[in-house]
């Protein structure tokens, strides 16, 4: 009876649930169409995460706005300071702005070698890049290269002969 029961279910033909395809990675390097702006949208550079999904970004007519990261993009694409974006702009909030695309650094370059965007801007390009801690060395470890102005002290020399000879004075049998 257990066995009638059990053979009507189903086989599971799945692969997993949500969490097996939060791992893998869809959006692959894809070249893709290069957007331009239209009426109403403006070139834009990161310059400060907010959090909830707001940045401060410089839009390249010369102003700073609050831009709102639209939903589609939220956790889907990451957008970092320093990132170019494209912005649409408020009919009735000209300090507001709401971003619309992420370029890829090539896709920057692009726009920056067809004049849309200064040559001034500068482009994040993780490609490359080193991590830099802050921390520099000299390969010479016979030079002083403080600044400080204070010159380097030679620790005291202690001899051990010294020691030993006010050993061999001291006589134990005196005691």
């Amino acid at each position: 009876t257990l066995l009638c029961k059990y053979a009507n279910m189903p086989k599971n033909k799945g692969k997993g649930g949500k969490n097996r395809k939060r791992g893998t990675n869809k959006n692959e390097p894809v070249k893709r169409e290069l957007k331009l702006k239209e009426e109403g949208q403006e070139y834009a550079q990161c310059t400060r995460m907010l959090g909830n999904g707001r940045i401060d970004a410089q839009c390249f007519d010369g102003v700073k706005r609050l831009g709102n990261i639209r939903g589609k993009m939220r956790k889907k694409v990451w957008v970092n300071v320093g990132d170019i974006v494209l912005v649409g702009l408020r009919d009735f909030q000209d300090s507001k702005c709401d971003v619309i695309l992420k370029y890829l650094p090539e896709e920057a370059r692009q726009l920056q070698k067809s004049g849309a965007i200064p040559q001034s801007a500068n482009i994040n390009d993780d490609e490359g890049k080193q991590e830099d801690i802050g921390w520099a060395f000299d390969d010479d470890p016979d030079r002083d290269s403080d600044d400080d102005g204070i010159a380097p002290q030679q620790m005291p020399d202690f001899d051990d002969s010294d020691e030993e000879e006010e050993d061999e004075d001291f006589d134990v049998d005196a005691i």
